[in-house]
């Protein structure tokens, strides 16, 4: 019998969960297959890119809304590190309530757009006020939706020399309410085509992430269960420097998947002291993601010896990619970068939230079936820009 993080196929339909457990279930295979498409079209990819990147001056923006966002957030930290690139990340939100807070209207600008459905009115305006107001623009669609209000807009401009599109794999176009195979394949799109990364090195560690995540799906499966058993109110999800994206992912997959029934925050591991520790308290989780880096770590461990010293919070557990003898440490055997190191993580928090949405008696692939929230945001009024 088929199943999916250990729930049968017909259980799943039953309780509205088969597309939320399948495509967390596939992300090893979808970022496969990414690898694979990357591969049979590099010729056309650096045709476009390369000459983008060759300029020392270049602004990258990694944009979407949501999910789409924090994506962004957790890879332009080490982008900006690794490849000595000025890169930022913004919300479409943000970008489309004030333009040219974010966006320079006289710098060479390549705008990353990560988007699932493609048909956001965010991402459509964001794209738009960025071709009126920067004089030299760039865009780079990573789009889950093959057919989208992202692609007409590339077929109407039809300029190839400033546009293009790139889909993930088939299957990447989440069914379910929350991001989970979409925002991960989109995040490793970014890491694999913006990152400098050596296509043999990229093709062993797609691979060797892969594996690791098959095996964790079903090693973490009861771990998740047992942990969403637990009578929290709060999660708090804290990381440094990219992981503190990836925490402001996982405290929304939270949030999104449990309908607000879990009050969910995000820090860095410096930033939690500073006010937001008064969020844990006796009803509270704590996840802390550990870095590979050594210096980081440093300030990781600090956090998690004083979160599990001071006995406040319910439960205080780490994801760590090295080893461990701590029992509230979730080890990882991935010596990595720490840019590798986000998809395991992600897939601990896609668990989780998915097993708290189970325990609450919600429907997952629809946490809100009444309608006020949506899987493709709605109600959205986009006003003209006249540039001050």
């Amino acid at each position: 019998m088929q199943k999916y993080l250990d729930y049968s196929l017909d259980w799943l339909t039953k309780h509205g969960a088969e597309n939320t457990a399948k495509e967390i279930c596939q992300q090893p295979q979808i970022w496969r297959d990414l690898l694979e498409i990357i591969t049979q079209q590099h010729e056309q990819l650096n045709a476009f890119l390369q000459p983008l990147l060759a300029d020392p001056d270049l602004e990258i923006i990694l944009t979407g809304a949501g999910s789409s966002a924090f994506g962004g957030v957790a890879l332009a930290p080490w982008l900006r590190e690794h490849t000595k690139r000025n890169v930022r990340a913004y919300g479409t939100t943000e970008i489309v309530a004030d333009p040219l807070q974010y966006l320079s209207p006289n710098k060479k600008t390549l705008v990353v757009s990560f988007a699932r459905s493609g048909n956001s009115p965010e991402s459509i305006a964001t794209v738009k006020l960025a071709d009126q107001l920067v004089s030299d623009c760039y865009h780079l669609f990573l789009t889950c939706n093959p057919t989208c209000a992202l692609t007409d807009y590339a077929h109407e401009k039809n300029d190839p020399k400033r546009i293009l599109q790139f889909i993930m794999p088939e299957g990447s176009h989440d069914l379910g309410f929350a991001m989970t195979s979409s925002i991960s394949s989109m995040m490793l799109a970014t890491l694999l085509l913006l990152g400098d990364i050596d296509h043999d090195d990229a093709c062993k560690t797609v691979t060797t992430i892969a594996n690791i995540c098959e095996d964790k799906i079903l090693t973490w499966q009861p771990i998740t269960k047992q942990l969403a058993q637990q009578p929290h109110e709060r999660v708090i999800y804290v990381g440094s420097s990219c992981f503190t994206g990836v925490a402001q992912e996982s405290a929304l997959k939270i949030l999104e998947l449990t309908a607000g029934k879990i009050a969910s925050r995000f820090d860095s591991i410096l930033g939690l002291r500073h006010g937001p520790k008064f969020m844990v308290d006796s009803s509270s989780l704590v996840v802390c993601f550990f870095s590979n880096d050594p210096y980081i770590r440093q300030y990781d461990n600090d956090l998690f010896n004083e979160l599990v010293h001071d006995k406040i919070a319910m439960d205080v557990i780490a994801l760590s990619g090295q080893p461990s003898s701590d029992k509230q440490m979730q080890v990882i055997d991935c010596p990595l970068a720490d840019c590798w190191l986000m998809f395991p993580y992600l897939l601990f928090a896609q668990m989780l939230a998915f097993e708290k949405s189970l325990k609450f008696e919600l429907t997952p692939d629809n946490p809100c079936p009444t309608g006020e929230v949506n899987r493709v945001v709605k109600g959205v009024h986009i006003y003209p820009f006249n540039q001050k």
